[in-house]
């Protein structure tokens, strides 16, 4: 006899998604009153534009030098078809034989980087693929995998990229070294391409080590901070960065496509570099 406290019989195909049975009942999307599109819209925007602006600049494959400074987006130059820098990061492992832009050999690193941070993810995951497009707004999919499979699963190399992007950012410390250097390469000089580059590499640091992957190297594995004070000062250090991390990831994209946008200005003869001494 049927006393109705049974469990429901098993269903072969259960739902999936936001309106399973163990979710609050609600028939509306949501019940937020505010602008609630208006932040992963906004993101969506400023994403979109910096895409297509470094596809084009990766891509154009000209006007990235001039003396002294050279393009973010193009440093290290790794192909013999590199325009010569000199003193510069021509460095042609790649030989003779690339022949589309140089810029596509080495943006892959520090694009991957920021493609598996743990802040863009959330950033391109909430604008682009609506999963979920804000907190307490139902997402329009119906299964959820998380980033167990193809192509997600590769989130899981950030940490790898993350050693790539010191690299990278330690060379462009050294582009910015050289840009205290005039158009003769003669040492000793300091102009507003210098200033904008000093602007973007602190940027980049700052964004770089303010990355979860540096704050778990520097003190996640500890389980006696009193025995490592110095890494528990560092990670102290890294862990009030981090708390910024979203600024810093959207300043340093904004200071790295200033940066590649005056080399282009300077080098395409817009305007002439302006020098304080």
């Amino acid at each position: 006899m049927a006393t109705g406290t049974e469990p429901p019989a098993t269903d072969p195909h259960p739902p999936r998604g936001v309106r399973t049975a163990t979710r609050a009942a609600i028939s509306a999307p949501h019940l937020r009153t505010d602008h609630w599109w208006r932040a992963p819209a906004a993101t969506a925007a400023g994403l979109l534009a910096f895409v297509v602006y470094s596809t084009w600049r990766a891509f154009a494959d000209a006007h990235y030098y001039a003396a002294p400074y050279v393009s973010p987006f193009y440093s290290p130059c790794l192909a013999e078809r590199c325009t010569p820098m000199r003193a510069g990061p021509n460095w042609e492992i790649f030989g003779g034989w690339w022949a589309v832009s140089p810029a596509i050999i080495i943006l892959i690193f520090p694009l991957g980087f920021r493609l598996t941070c743990y802040y863009y993810r959330k950033a391109y995951y909430r604008s682009f693929w609506a999963s979920p497009p804000a907190c307490a707004v139902a997402e329009p999919h119906r299964t959820y995998t998380g980033e167990t499979r193809f192509p997600l699963i590769l989130q899981n190399l950030h940490r790898y990229f993350f050693y790539a992007a010191l690299l990278v950012a330690g060379i462009l410390t050294y582009d910015t070294v050289l840009a205290f250097r005039d158009e003769h390469y003669a040492w000793g000089h300091m102009g507003l391409g210098t200033v904008v580059f000093l602007i973007n590499i602190v940027l980049i640091w700052a964004y770089t080590v303010s990355c979860h992957s540096c704050r778990h190297i520097v003190g996640g594995k500890l389980k006696h901070f009193s025995r490592h004070p110095v890494r528990y000062r560092m990670w102290q250090w890294v862990g009030k960065l981090n708390a910024r991390h979203m600024q810093l990831a959207w300043a340093s994209l904004l200071s790295v496509a200033l940066a590649d946008l005056y080399v282009w200005l300077v080098a395409s003869g817009a305007f002439d570099d302006p020098r304080f001494f």
